[in-house]
């Protein structure tokens, strides 16, 4: 059973770095205003996803948008959800899911918002997923099938401590 913030219509909610609700679309109008202010600056997008369990079986999943201007800052979104989970095995591929859909939906939707061309003149980059798992902890094993399945849908899987998407930004509101 998934619990995922809703608006009124039914939509996801994201929140804004200060909290503010905002749909995907809404969320889309703000990196285009972002990129906006710097045409001649490339942008890079990286989603990242953490989850705190509580002892009922179940987990806060938090994934997060971090739209970084190459060598000078970011903004993020969030959006969080309750579902259940068996083991941590299970709750860490849920993450990389939850991360790699947000990560279809969002080229979707700056494809349909912003354009195409965004992407063809390399100005925004959604290529990488952030991970919350690294070479030092109970998930090492879980990384070459986590990685295999993110690179499989297109996208680069990065570990921690590089993967401050999902290690920093998430984990700050799981």
């Amino acid at each position: 059973m998934s619990k995922k913030a809703l608006s009124e219509t039914g939509e996801r909610i994201f929140r804004s770095e200060t909290g503010e609700p905002l749909s995907l679309r809404d969320v889309v109008l703000r990196i285009r205003d972002k990129i906006a202010l710097d045409r001649a600056a490339a942008y890079e997008v990286v989603i990242g996803s953490d989850s705190e369990a509580a002892e009922s079986g179940s987990a806060a999943f938090v994934t997060a948008i971090v739209v970084r201007k190459v060598g000078n800052g970011a903004i993020y979104f969030w959006t969080r959800n309750r579902q259940e989970f068996h083991g941590l095995r299970d709750r860490i591929w849920k993450e990389a899911f939850l991360s790699i859909t947000l990560a279809q939906e969002l080229r979707s939707t700056v494809r349909e918002v912003i354009g195409d061309e965004v992407f063809w003149e390399d100005r925004l980059e959604v290529r990488c997923i952030h991970l919350d798992m690294g070479m030092g902890g109970p998930t090492k094993s879980f990384i070459d099938g986590i990685a295999g399945m993110v690179r499989g849908f297109g996208f680069v899987p990065v570990i921690k401590p590089y993967s401050y998407g999902a290690s920093v930004v998430a984990d700050r509101h799981t």
